[in-house]
């Protein structure tokens, strides 16, 4: 309705209702002498309302006039004044302004309620007033509006709580305030206007591990399950996603396991939705669930792999996110490596670490899922590398665009392909100590540096030629010269500097004693004049057999790569010796 038309429909409404009656002494007047002063001014109001604000000074005080008087015709004029206003002018208001809707939103009449709720969810959108709402007592009278008989006033009531709750500071008020049960009853409405707003607010709610909880008490798990197939587009939307919320907390997923037993099957039907989101949304529903080990072996034999293969391969950069992170927690579990690998995956992962969307992200998530994969198995191993995982990798570690979290993964699955003793020599002539020892020196991020280190580790152990060593431990300048500060010399020198990181230290003295053991002589005597690093091993020699107390650390009796990865609650006066013992045998293998 055009600004012009509804003018003049509320003016000549408030025009009939506020004639005067014939003069009789036994009839009170119909209004009194103020109300009919509002109506007159309203009339002007509205007639020059692109200069008007309602929201303040005359307007507002002639739009509460109505709105507090006895009058259902004047109270559903000032709720519909409220409601078509605040449908173009939307802006930060007063109390002053909020108090009379308010007001209006107890009526027992339901056209008063509808106007006056669909004005409260109208001035809802603007950030002030959802906080201004909830605190001023806001949340009862929608609460009571929510169990009117009337359509129109659930959907506005339940619409103005879904604009509430999308501000953080509400959601606990509204989740202990009562209205999770009505809510929860509402997404079932067969007006789908209603269910569509109550599955939004329902969904707003599982943005906190509180918040969940409530909405578990109040049996909303069980009815968002049961839209997962609605038939609107959105209501399967909102349910899916706030299924995958509520997926986050471990106590919730147990709850799901035992009493949602269709969970499973409809978002693995999900996947396949014509629906790019909500197909997406699925596979992170499922990626939340196989945090478990039960789900994560349950998923894989509810036949999920097709569906997140399609996906894989898909153009749309969230559906490919979505399955490459379900794929992540799917390949955690050890009885999945064999139908993963069967089912084709390798080539399109190994292709997603070319993929630079969002920093890295989904190539972070390929290369953990290769390395879960690749873990137990060399001819795994050797299979990532024939089909051209390293230069890939060594890309996305030489790119400075690509986050620090997602070089942390290439790093540590570099560090279990070095694991592999055919792979070495093929990683090494990759020029692979180029970008690794830039990363140890350099990187701000402590598992950059680790994960690189164990890599270095892993690759200088049991191989037959040390070519790529010497010309890393000058930094690339030919030997003789002075040291450079970016060389193998100063790695070595960073790790068994940090006396902070015993893991670092570990991975430092290991390194060297897999040098001075190679019979490498000309690594040897490099080493041998360094009186920096002699120095070093010394005092480790010494401080790490006088260490008695606890210190975090990781079990230094793995290789690098697995010391790395699995961290132990601390280091025993038998581990501080074991460093000790190594630094003693590098320095007596110098000599």
């Amino acid at each position: 309705m055009i600004v012009y038309e509804w003018c003049s429909l509320v003016c000549k409404k408030i025009l009939c209702i506020s004639q005067p009656k014939p003069e009789n002494t036994e009839y009170e007047p119909l209004f009194a002498d103020i109300e009919r002063q509002a109506v007159n001014k309203l009339i002007e109001y509205f007639e020059n309302r692109s200069q008007v604000n309602f929201y303040e000074g005359e307007p507002l005080q002639a739009l509460s006039t109505l709105a507090y008087s006895g009058h259902p015709e004047l109270q559903r004029s000032a709720a519909i004044a409220f409601s078509e206003v605040s449908e173009t002018e939307i802006q930060p208001v007063s109390r002053e302004a909020l108090e009379p809707i308010l007001y209006l939103l107890q009526s027992p009449d339901i056209e008063v309620q509808r106007g006056a709720s669909a004005a409260l969810g109208n001035l809802a959108v603007d950030p002030k007033n959802k906080l201004l709402i909830v605190n001023i007592g806001g949340l009862e009278p929608l609460i009571r509006q929510m169990l009117s008989p009337n359509k129109e006033a659930q959907c506005n009531a339940v619409g103005c709580i879904t604009n509430l709750a999308t501000a953080d500071e509400n959601k606990a008020k509204i989740a202990k305030s009562g209205a999770l049960i009505p809510l929860a009853r509402l997404a079932k409405s067969n007006d789908i206007r209603v269910q569509k707003n109550a599955t939004g607010a329902l969904l707003n709610m599982t943005h906190s591990a509180e918040n969940r909880q409530q909405l578990v008490i109040a049996g909303a798990v069980h009815v968002l399950v049961s839209l997962l197939d609605a038939q609107d587009v959105d209501v399967r939307y909102y349910s899916t996603t706030a299924v995958s919320n509520i997926a986050v907390d471990a106590g919730n997923r147990i709850q799901l396991q035992q009493s949602e037993p269709t969970l499973l099957p409809k978002l693995i039907n999900l996947m396949t939705a014509s629906e790019p989101k909500i197909a997406a949304q699925a596979a992170l529903a499922l990626r939340n669930l196989a945090s478990d080990d039960d789900y994560q072996y349950t998923i894989v034999r509810n036949n999920a792999l097709p569906s997140l293969k399609k996906m894989l391969i898909s153009s749309d950069a969230h559906m490919v996110l979505a399955s490459i992170a379900c794929l992540r927690n799917l390949s955690i579990h050890p009885d999945n490596e064999r139908p993963i690998l069967e089912a084709g995956f390798l080539q399109p992962i190994v292709n997603l670490l070319d993929n630079e969307y969002n920093l890295g992200e989904i190539s972070c998530h390929a290369i953990s899922t290769l390395r879960n994969l690749s873990a137990s198995s060399d001819s795994t191993k050797i299979s990532l590398v024939e089909l051209g995982v390293l230069p890939r990798i060594y890309a996305n570690l030489a790119n400075d665009r690509v986050s620090l979290i997602s070089k942390s993964e290439m790093t540590a699955a570099l560090a279990v392909l070095a694991l592999c003793d055919s792979l070495k020599p093929v990683i090494l002539q990759s020029n692979f100590l180029e970008v690794l020892i830039p990363l140890s020196l350099e990187s701000d991020s402590v598992d950059v540096v680790g994960n690189s280190a164990a890599a270095i580790g892993n690759l200088s152990a049991h191989i037959v030629d040390y070519t790529p060593f010497l010309k890393a431990w000058n930094g690339g300048q030919k030997l003789g010269q002075p040291t450079s500060s970016g060389g193998l010399a100063s790695y070595i020198i960073m790790l068994l500097s940090k006396d902070s990181e015993p893991t670092l230290v570990q991975i430092g003295v290991w390194t060297l004693l897999q040098f001075v053991e190679s019979g490498n002589q000309d690594l040897i005597h490099l080493i041998s004049l360094n009186q920096t690093i002699k120095s070093l091993l010394n005092q480790i020699a010494t401080d790490y057999a006088n260490i008695e107390e606890d210190s975090t650390s990781y079990d230094i009796k793995k290789s690098p790569s697995e010391s790395h990865s699995r961290q132990s609650s601390s280091v025993s006066e038998e581990s501080n010796f074991y460093i000790s013992s190594i630094a003693s045998k590098v320095l007596q293998q110098l000599d």
